[in-house]
């Protein structure tokens, strides 16, 4: 199995996009999460959801009518569809593959980055989302922008980093991109749903020619 996630940054290198479009649809990941996204970044997929449309919204930014912070690529068939506490941010899709369901949430954590207030807001209201469906039993994936490093001192805080951490640790759950230095994007899995598969990390756009944000997949 294959997930990947990558922050497009808002299309800012639009002329780019059909190597953007390629980079996507190279990758042959079977679950891909774009965030900072837009609907005209449509790669070959069976499945597509997105966040609420960005239109007409003028905070923290003015946006285009087009862009959406996150969009969900899937071949699996999607089965399920779950509310989050911030429709423009978040989205909850369960998906059905070779291993048994997985609940994929997609998210942006903090869309005016780390430092601000509203992170940590925005950080426990997305942790009680994802604390719910842990509570009815679901094998869980979240991925996307988490605004955060792991392994170094890229970007992070103190607090949001603890956080994160002991929020995964007392749920199950492992980071598996945890490890990947000046990555602020993650892909995080229920434990029991990895088991004992052996991993590969592959990343992308490291040069960050095409985004901000370097693209980052688990392959197992």
């Amino acid at each position: 199995m294959r997930i990947a996630t990558w922050n497009i940054e808002r299309l800012k290198h639009k002329k780019q996009i059909n190597t953007i479009l390629s980079e996507c649809e190279c990758l042959g990941a079977d679950i891909l999460i774009l965030t900072e996204t837009d609907t005209s970044v449509r790669p070959d997929f069976k499945y597509y959801y997105q966040t609420e449309l960005l239109q007409g919204i003028t905070e923290p930014v003015i946006y285009n009518d087009t862009e959406s912070r996150v969009s969900i690529f899937t071949n699996y068939e999607i089965v399920k569809e779950y509310p989050t506490f911030d429709p423009h941010t978040s989205i909850c899709v369960e998906v059905e593959t070779e291993k048994g369901n997985l609940v994929v949430y997609g998210t942006i954590i903090g869309v005016l980055g780390n430092r601000r207030s509203s992170y940590l807001n925005d950080l426990h209201k997305q942790l009680d989302d994802i604390n719910n469906l842990l509570m009815s039993g679901k094998n869980v994936c979240i991925a996307g922008d988490f605004n955060c490093s792991f392994s170094d001192n890229y970007y992070f805080t103190n607090a949001s980093r603890k956080l994160l951490l002991d929020f995964f640790e007392s749920s199950d759950i492992s980071v598996l991109t945890a490890d990947c230095s000046e990555c602020v994007d993650h892909i995080a899995i229920s434990k029991s749903f990895v088991g004992d598969a052996r991993l590969n990390i592959y990343e992308w756009n490291v040069k960050k020619e095409l985004s901000d944000h370097k693209g980052i997949m688990v392959c197992t």
